[in-house]
């Protein structure tokens, strides 16, 4: 059983930052490959970006590309997301996730093929 816990959401104003911290539990957190997602009122839940084990494969949604970071903390347990020059929709709840056992050195955008969610942290951008 993994456990996640996101923080370091909150209101912003646009163009501001936020930077978002992922505690996991687990003794194999380093072998974990993790990714970011983010649900608006309404809408289905979006991919944002993933990170593999050791942080050397990562990947981003076009909407977020050139603005978020996504790195990874294996000592501490601990994934994060930058998030730099945010926009109103940007504002949504973000839940890291933890993705299942696939073939190695795959990263896969798709929420059913991820296995372990956060409870999320609610980010708002006001225009």
């Amino acid at each position: 059983q993994v456990q996640l816990v996101e923080s370091g959401g909150g209101l912003v104003q646009a163009g501001g930052s936020l930077r978002l911290s992922c505690a996991a539990s687990g003794r194999t957190f380093s072998s974990y490959t993790m990714g970011w997602f983010r649900q608006a009122p309404g809408k289905e839940r979006e991919f944002v970006t993933v990170i593999s084990w050791n942080g050397g494969t990562t990947y981003y949604a076009d909407s977020v590309k050139g603005r978020f970071t996504i790195s990874r903390d294996n000592a501490k347990n601990t994934i994060y997301l930058q998030m730099n020059s945010l926009k109103p929709e940007d504002t949504a709840v973000y839940y890291c996730a933890v993705q299942k056992p696939l073939a190695l050195g795959v990263v896969t955008t798709i929420p059913l093929n991820y296995n372990y969610w956060g409870q999320g942290t609610q980010v708002t951008v006001s225009s």
